[in-house]
């Protein structure tokens, strides 16, 4: 019974606190409304606030359950807000591009992102998990499940409905990790109908929270063979990106 109501407290707060912050970014528009609009796949001029409120409402109700994944969930965040204004006009994308030129001794703020987020994911996991191999695979979880839904994020709801849909099992579990799926799914539910409808878009820095989010769920409640097993999954996605991202696309 606990449990069943931390979960719905933790769905409720993440939905209410994504809304919020999106209607006060969208009446406010700090630095200009241009700074808050797109063009979308379509064409269409739709506004960026829902990425950035569930970026920040996420690692707010993730940081309630557990400091170490509201950490992982803010960096997310803001790595790959960091990567929108430092690398603006950047063509290269993908980590194969960023670590190639990070091989030639170009640091690109795609390296940044990757390895901050990477860093991120291990810092989380050496916290949430006790054994050493726990902590790395842990790590690789949460940085690979950002990766993941920043990937699919190719369409109008896509990246916002992977989370409800993968996010749903972990509501079947006790503890942090159900508090954290309903976290992300709460946020997720909020900016849906909005992406659907392309009036507005997560971008990378919302697919990235809500992907450490998720990543955050998987690790709270999983064991090491639920944690290798998603570790394989993230990494061959991310190894197939380009592949995963043109499935999207056709979905």
């Amino acid at each position: 019974m606990i449990t069943r109501t931390r979960r719905t407290g933790s769905f409720v707060l993440a939905s209410a606190l994504t809304a919020a912050a999106a209607a006060a970014l969208r009446a406010k528009a700090p630095g200009g409304r241009e700074r808050w609009e797109r063009k979308n796949h379509a064409g269409r001029t739709v506004g960026l606030y829902a990425g950035a409120a569930s970026a920040g409402a996420t690692a707010v109700a993730a940081w309630r359950t557990h400091p170490a994944a509201g950490f992982a969930v803010l960096a997310a965040g803001a790595c790959r807000a960091y990567d929108d204004v430092a690398g603006a006009g950047d063509p290269r994308r993908g980590f194969r591009a960023h670590l190639a030129a990070l091989r030639e001794g170009e640091v690109t703020s795609g390296a940044v992102k990757l390895v901050g987020v990477s860093a991120a994911g291990l810092v989380a996991g050496a916290v949430l998990k006790e054994r050493f191999l726990d902590k790395v695979l842990a790590g690789v979880v949460i940085a690979g499940a950002a990766h993941f839904v920043n990937l699919v994020d190719v369409r109008p709801g896509r990246a916002a409905g992977a989370v409800l849909a993968l996010g749903a099992p972990g509501l079947l579990r006790k503890g942090p990790g159900a508090e954290l799926a309903a976290v992300a799914m709460g946020a997720a539910g909020a900016v849906l109908p909005g992406d659907v409808g392309e009036r507005v878009m997560i971008g990378d820095m919302g697919a990235h929270a809500l992907g450490a989010t998720l990543g955050s769920a998987v690790v709270a409640g999983n064991g090491r063979a639920g944690l290798l097993a998603h570790a394989v999954a993230v990494v061959a996605a991310a190894v197939c990106g380009d592949r995963v991202s043109e499935l999207a696309r056709s979905l």
